[in-house]
């Protein structure tokens, strides 16, 4: 069974993150910078919450909020669903399916080690799929 470990393994180390007090073009311009959808915010070492481009769109656009003035604390999404290394594929897939979310904060006892995304769930999948494939075409003409 495969577990989240064997994702963040495969993905660049580090973890993106602004503090609560950001601004939200601060934050768009680092997710920009890194072409990511999702970032962490951390205070203290902390997980606070985490502000994707949904919140985004949802939170400011809609409200008519300006980017400039107003700070990541006001429209991150708090205390989101987070998951250990040990968490296999599976049931992360479907935590995020249920729940209408696409991206999860990996913690190991508090402390947070990475995240994972939908994509990354998808790719690991059709990789394990892939490899069944393989192994049934060999043993069949074998």
């Amino acid at each position: 069974m495969k577990t989240v470990k064997h994702i963040l393994h495969n993905k660049p180390a580090g973890v993106h993150s602004v503090s609560p007090d950001a601004s939200v073009l601060e934050a768009l311009k680092l997710m920009m910078e890194k072409n990511i959808s999702a970032l962490l915010v951390v205070d203290g070492g902390q997980l606070k919450g985490i502000f994707t481009e949904r919140d985004y769109a949802r939170k400011i656009i809609l409200q008519g909020k300006s980017s400039k003035d107003t700070a990541i604390w006001e429209v991150m999404t708090r205390d989101p669903h987070t998951i250990t290394p040990d968490e296999a594929v599976d049931q992360c897939m479907q935590l995020m399916t249920n729940n209408h979310f696409r991206h999860l904060p990996v913690l190991n006892e508090g402390t947070v080690v990475g995240i994972i995304s939908i994509g990354d769930l998808v790719k690991s999948i059709i990789e394990d799929q892939q490899q069944t494939i393989s192994q049934l075409q060999n043993y069949i003409t074998s």
